[in-house]
């Protein structure tokens, strides 16, 4: 034991680190020169060697020790490699959710509006004219009871500046009905400044927008001379609309008032020519096209029923060239008989 001991007592640490790191690794190669040690702390030392294996730069073979002092002995705890500064590294991963785009969704998916989406917000709630008028009256009934109990000049005063109140109430309640009615914001969420500013970005930037290749062949008739614009109602309405060209590119699709395509209504259908110039076909007769015929199959019990059928159509030609010849024969016999 004693001897163990004092020959672990003279290892180099630096040694038996490495040694360690050409156990682990695949080749002795891939195991660098020494870079520096680092006291963990409790006894452990980091050392560090360069990692010379194809695909991970700046990599770093790590070997930690620990140091037992009063038996005087390293021991090893890990060994693995650490990426360095400038290391190669794969991507960061991103939830699936996050790496998703628009243009990854058919028009059978959904992937649902979280509760929390900072595009939207509360929308506004209609009261009805019953229970505005039910609490108009309740209201008054407490108003006239507390009345009751002061003064006539003291009535007099406030039944003044009850009448002034009731009146910017009653205006107030007007001007905000009639903006959730033309706003349309009555709907249990809708879009707040940052979802209406996304979607600006967005629609100016995209093809609707004055970048497009539609507006530059345009030729300086934008949107807003149009008459198949549509404005939009609201904030938005002011920077877009909808076209209504059904020989638009953009026919149904939001643009800007900037945009612009070949369809305005103030663009001219082009002059027909009422002449149509038809010209000559033209033939190539000075060269003559070869054409590779693909060698034929070979099939002897083809050919040779083609054979046989050729011998017997030969044979029925003999017999009707002997049958002529014999008739021709007759004919001539029977004229010389004759004479």
């Amino acid at each position: 034991m004693t001897e163990d001991r004092d020959m672990n007592s003279d290892i180099d640490p630096e040694e038996m680190a490495r040694f360690t790191a050409l156990q682990v690794a695949s080749q002795e190669s891939e195991v660098g020169e020494f870079v520096t040690s680092q006291d963990i702390g409790d006894g452990v030392t980091d050392f560090r060697f360069k990692a010379h294996i194809p695909g991970y730069e700046s990599w770093q073979w790590s070997v930690t020790l620990f140091h037992d002092v009063d038996a005087n002995r390293w021991t090893v705890d890990e060994s693995s490699l650490i990426p360095a500064e400038g290391a190669l590294l794969s991507p960061q991963w991103v939830p699936w959710k996050d790496r998703l785009v628009p243009e990854d969704f058919s028009v059978t998916d959904a992937m649902g509006t979280e509760s929390d989406d900072k595009r939207l917000e509360d929308g506004f709630r209609k009261v009805e004219a019953s229970e505005n008028a039910n609490a108009s009256e309740n209201a008054n009934a407490s108003e006239n009871a507390d009345a009751a109990s002061q003064a006539e000049d003291s009535d007099t005063s406030k039944n003044s500046n009850k009448d002034t109140s009731e009146d910017a109430s009653k205006d107030s309640n007007e001007d905000l009905e009639e903006a959730v009615d033309t706003l349309h914001l009555s709907r249990h969420r809708v879009l707040s400044p940052l979802g209406r500013s996304e979607a600006a970005k967005r629609w100016y930037a995209g093809q609707g927008g004055p970048k497009s290749l539609s507006t530059k062949a345009a030729e300086g008739h934008t949107c807003d001379e149009c008459g198949f614009y549509i404005p939009l109602s609201g904030e938005l309405g002011t920077m877009f609309g909808v076209c209504a060209n059904r020989w638009s590119p953009d026919d149904g699709r939001v643009v800007s008032l900037d945009h612009g395509c070949g369809e305005h209504s103030d663009i001219n259908p082009p002059e027909m020519n009422p002449l149509w110039v038809q010209s000559e076909p033209a033939f190539d007769d000075l060269h003559i096209d070869i054409v590779k015929q693909a060698p034929r199959e070979e099939h002897p019990e083809v050919e040779l029923i083609e054979k046989l059928q050729s011998d017997d159509t030969d044979s029925l030609n003999d017999n009707n060239s002997v049958k002529d010849n014999n008739s021709v024969k007759d004919s001539t016999d029977s004229s010389k008989a004759s004479e």
